[in-house]
């Protein structure tokens, strides 16, 4: 079960750009699940989960992208296990639980590195998840730089490393800001609403394109790459939408 990380990384792909291409990993048996009943804070997965808790509390607020990406990471976890809905619950008690404070951080990191203490690679991948977690709103505080920077170091990671996905996440944002000419009427347009719907109509017309263009839900119909390339891209729109009239709006 160790390779968990690997297959849930690539939640990453519809959340930023479409450059981000979803990772592909050789001789993992998906159909092969597994048994736990121990405390998922002796895990990766609750560890993990942990650490993202401790991000997301970071800013002190959850922005829309972020609580999808959560929602989407305890789905994507859960099912590679044979217990799979006593695992969601777990898990979602881990993040309730250790959002309450900053304190036992770096333990959580030392449990995570002896666990991973021969995959480098693997720790370089939980940072960018992280990172990614962080920097979603699009707004990356000195808190939230703060957070990660301390894991980085507790996990062992190299700071050219760090300090490489830092600048490389900045840059994606800023070029992606430089570049948005999406107006507020091509955003309501996108959406399928106008600006005469209430916000629970907007929402609910935000939720439904999600669940139509979800590059998990396009794969499983069997389509091509190309087509499951082109809904990650429209989910893309979907959201940056969403979030430019929630700010409009002031919600």
């Amino acid at each position: 079960m160790k390779l968990i990380f690997l297959l849930f990384v690539g939640i990453v792909l519809y959340f930023i750009a479409k450059n981000y291409k979803t990772e592909k990993f050789e001789n993992i048996k998906l159909n092969v699940k597994e048994k736990f009943t121990g405390d998922l804070m002796n895990h990766e997965a609750g560890l993990l989960v942990a650490l993202m808790a401790k991000v997301a509390k970071a800013d002190g607020e959850v922005c829309e992208l972020e609580k999808e990406m959560l929602k989407h990471t305890f789905n994507d976890i859960s099912r590679h296990f044979e217990n799979q809905d006593e695992i969601k619950v777990k898990l979602q008690k881990i993040y309730t639980k250790e959002q309450e404070s900053f304190d036992n951080t770096i333990e959580i990191c030392e449990k995570l590195y002896k666990i991973t203490k021969n995959h480098y690679q693997k720790r370089v991948k939980i940072i960018e998840y992280l990172l990614n977690l962080a920097f979603i709103d699009k707004d990356f505080s000195q808190t939230e730089f703060m957070i990660a920077e301390d894991i980085a170091n507790a996990l062992k990671i190299k700071r050219a490393d760090f300090e490489n996905l830092v600048n490389t996440f900045e840059n994606f944002y800023k070029q992606q800001k430089e570049s948005q000419a999406i107006s507020i009427d091509k955003a309501y347009a996108v959406l399928g609403s106008s600006q005469n719907d209430d916000n629970n109509t907007l929402k609910k017309n935000y939720r439904k394109l999600v669940k139509e263009h979800h590059p998990d839900i396009v794969a499983g119909r069997g389509e091509s790459q190309s087509i499951i390339d082109e809904a990650t891209r429209k989910l893309q729109e979907i959201n940056e939408a969403y979030e430019m009239i929630k700010k409009h709006r002031g919600i």
